[in-house]
């Protein structure tokens, strides 16, 4: 497989003159926890070897990269809730955390580069950021690539804690998806505050603790 290159970057860099951030999510799939969003805005000169899309990295992959690109690239992260989720639905909430993601930058990109095929939206302007939105975006940008891992470990590791607190559920290992053994935890224990209720599975085991 082809890596994720600057590619993407380049031409809105030649086109706007300024810099270009990456922005990828984790989590719209789960049944609890947040979704978080990254904003990277990646130093080339001192870039990581081997970003790629996180879902191909192992974990210990992932968090080699995490540490190493929060030391080289400007990183904005943001997370919208479960009960924000549930009031707007997950791919609203998912614009909005990317917006505060990139909003979190200490610098302004030009440009965002965004994974899939919404474009958030400058919270300063009210209109779409210039850029665009790349299907497989984790898997061509590398910018993107690197907003991917950035959100997977952030929210990884917000589960695991998250497992400490309530261990009967198991989310340090399945991280809130609709597993076999997280589904049979919220059979038997209910709902928790951390779980999206407007989501099927658990809007039909009932309000919960």
């Amino acid at each position: 497989m082809t890596l994720p290159d600057f590619s993407f970057e380049d031409r809105w860099i030649e086109l706007t003159g300024g810099s270009v951030a990456g922005v990828d999510e984790a989590g719209r799939g789960p049944l609890a926890g947040p979704v978080v969003a990254a904003a990277i805005v990646l130093n080339r000169e001192r870039a990581p070897q081997g970003i790629r899309d996180s879902k191909l990295l192992s974990e210990t992959e992932r968090e080699r990269l995490f540490d190493e690109i929060v030391k080289t690239a400007h990183v904005g992260i943001a997370l919208v809730p479960p009960s924000v989720i549930d009031d707007f639905n997950i791919r609203g909430a998912t614009l909005r955390a990317m917006s505060e993601a990139v909003a979190s930058l200490a610098i302004i990109p030009s440009a965002v580069l965004t994974d899939g095929r919404d474009q958030p939206t400058d919270r300063s302007t009210g209109l779409p950021f210039s850029g665009e939105a790349i299907v497989k975006g984790d898997q061509k940008s590398i910018s993107v690539a690197a907003a991917s891992i950035i959100a997977k470990v952030t929210r990884d590791q917000m589960m695991v804690q998250l497992a400490e607190r309530l261990p009967e559920y198991g989310f340090d290992k399945h991280k809130g998806y609709p597993t076999a053994a997280h589904l049979r935890a919220l059979a038997e224990h209910g709902p928790t505050p951390f779980h999206r209720k407007s989501f099927k599975p658990v809007k039909i085991l009932g309000p919960g603790r």
